[in-house]
């Protein structure tokens, strides 16, 4: 009742933005509970107030098309803030690849477990989309282990080293938004343990000498814990499949790295909100310098750009076309573990220069288990 009514109301108040009429728009609070009534046509808000058969007070707020208030006057949340396309969570994590991503694994099993940490904000002025949803002030925290069961099959394919991999992620993440206009403002809050996404990617890997070049294709299937009535998710609730490349420079004799990995996101719709996020693009850059055998240290950096609109969002918000970019230190350690090498590292980004989403900080801390390796050296 309360989905339809919303859907409803969003048609009316688009209808009259596109005509350039003021309008109205009714500011909910959540704990309202709807007598059953049939909602045929919304001709004001008296007429969707009974129509609804709200027994408590609506506040009523006038607008006119072109103001940011239609952001506070549509309230409740969003979703998670900390990856926004539709002020939720975007497909591609900035910053996923760093040092070493042209760089083929050995061949065999093994699992690369990365645990993601993200927190961030956004100005109370910024409008966000989310679902049939405007909202503002959103803050946002995400602590996800991704689980990256991996096979490197030992053979070639157009003289390039294959491997496959499926990543999914136990995850806990924690929002809050501040909605309102002048005196009429919301604020509500939530948090939510579940499951991501499945994360299915498959890549070619090529060597010449000290040049390593990779390319990749990796797709998003959408059975995460999602409900764009909530304020915070884990799965983005739609679809996904991006492509693109890397290119690492390593000189074993010198000890010195760098990587940049260049890749573009297509979304599909996202069909409990009949909105589709623009097409993305995204560099993440990494470079290391070796201190000894095992230990190294270096930069790492990201640039995110969505390059075309979003579609199905209220006219007022333009094209909604986010960006972010990011920067920090990375250290890493190689630990010999009966002979095997086990591949650990710690990155950091800050923010800045963000645009239609929140900004803030993230922390990637990973762990390579070669496994077949490991087994390898037990059973010896």
């Amino acid at each position: 009742m309360e989905a339809e009514i919303t859907s409803r109301a969003i048609a009316f108040i688009k209808q009259n933005a596109k005509a350039g009429k003021p309008f109205f728009a009714g500011c909910l609070s959540p704990m309202l509970v709807p007598r059953p009534a049939k909602v045929d046509e919304y001709e004001s808000p008296q007429r969707i107030q009974k129509l609804a058969g709200y027994r408590k007070r609506w506040c009523v707020i006038r607008c006119r098309p072109r103001s940011v208030g239609l952001a506070v006057a549509i309230v409740a949340g969003s979703g998670l803030a900390a990856r926004a396309d539709q002020g939720g969570l975007s497909f591609w994590l900035p910053g996923q690849y760093g040092s070493f991503a042209a760089v083929a694994p050995a061949p065999g099993f093994s699992m690369p477990l990365v645990f993601y940490n993200y927190g961030g904000t956004v100005s109370r002025g910024v409008a966000l989309p989310v679902g049939h949803l405007l909202s503002a002030g959103l803050s946002g925290s995400f602590d996800g282990l991704f689980i990256v069961p991996t096979y490197t099959p030992d053979t070639t394919v157009l003289g390039a080293r294959p491997n496959f991999s499926l990543a999914f992620a136990p995850a806990y993440s924690d929002s809050s938004a501040t909605v309102g206009l002048g005196p009429f403002s919301a604020s509500r809050s939530d948090s939510l343990f579940g499951g991501s996404d499945l994360y299915p990617t498959a890549q070619l890997y090529w060597n010449v000498g000290m040049h390593n070049f990779m390319t990749y294709l990796a797709g998003d299937i959408p059975v995460g814990s999602y409900n764009p009535n909530r304020l915070s998710n884990i799965g983005i609730g739609h679809g996904a499949i991006d492509i693109g490349g890397a290119y690492t420079y390593l000189n074993e004799k010198t000890g010195t790295e760098v990587s940049a990995t260049l890749g573009f996101t297509r979304n599909f719709e996202n069909h409990s909100t009949d909105y589709t996020n623009g097409t993305d693009a995204h560099l993440d850059l990494g470079a290391a310098q070796f201190l000894n055998e095992h230990f190294f240290v270096g930069v790492v950096g990201y640039y995110y750009q969505q390059l075309t609109a979003d579609r199905g969002q209220l006219a007022i918000l333009g094209p909604n076309e986010s960006r972010t970019r990011g920067v920090g230190p990375q250290i890493g350690y190689n630990f010999n573990v009966g002979g095997v090498s086990i591949y650990t590292n710690v990155r950091g980004y800050t923010e800045f220069e963000s645009y239609r989403r929140v900004q803030g900080h993230s922390i990637y801390f990973t762990v390579n288990l070669p496994l077949s390796a490991l087994l390898r050296g037990h059973s010896q």
